[in-house]
């Protein structure tokens, strides 16, 4: 079996330390939010190629390659650090955004990852803090996969 790709470990692990000044979105009265219209093209390269979301909540092959047709429905998580800690062993299905509405979708990644029930996301979830514009691109490509 290859070993995962330390490389995407290393990513990951950087990304949390990741902050952009924040930017609005739109907002009701009764709390719920807007998202500016999101671009499908431009969220598969910010979940692939930036924040790559496809290398955790992807399954692999026993060569440690995607299974394509089983990417973003969870995986276990490909690698763990050499210390203690509340680090998750699973990374949960993504593809659809099932679970979440447009205020928790935004709040997980552009609030440092903030889960559907408001808790933080435990490691080695980055803590994403992208434009809502960007945000939006990848809550897009990600509800348009079924």
């Amino acid at each position: 079996m290859r070993t995962p790709n330390v490389m995407a470990a290393a990513v990951l692990i950087a990304m949390t330390q990741v902050s952009a000044q924040p930017q609005r979105t739109g907002s009701s009265p009764d709390g719920t939010v807007s998202l500016p219209p999101g671009n499908v093209e431009h969220g598969r390269y910010l979940a692939e190629r930036v924040a790559m979301c496809v290398e955790c909540h992807s399954a692999r092959d026993a060569e440690g390659n995607i299974i394509p047709r089983e990417q973003y429905l969870g995986s276990s998580i490909p690698f763990a650090p050499p210390w203690p800690n509340d680090w998750a062993t699973r990374a949960p299905r993504n593809r659809g955004l099932v679970g979440y509405d447009d205020k928790a979708a935004l709040r997980l990644l552009t609030q440092g990852a903030i889960g559907r029930d408001g808790r933080q996301l435990r490691p080695p979830m980055p803590r994403f803090h992208m434009t809502p514009q960007d945000a939006a691109d990848v809550i897009a490509f990600l509800r348009s996969l079924h």
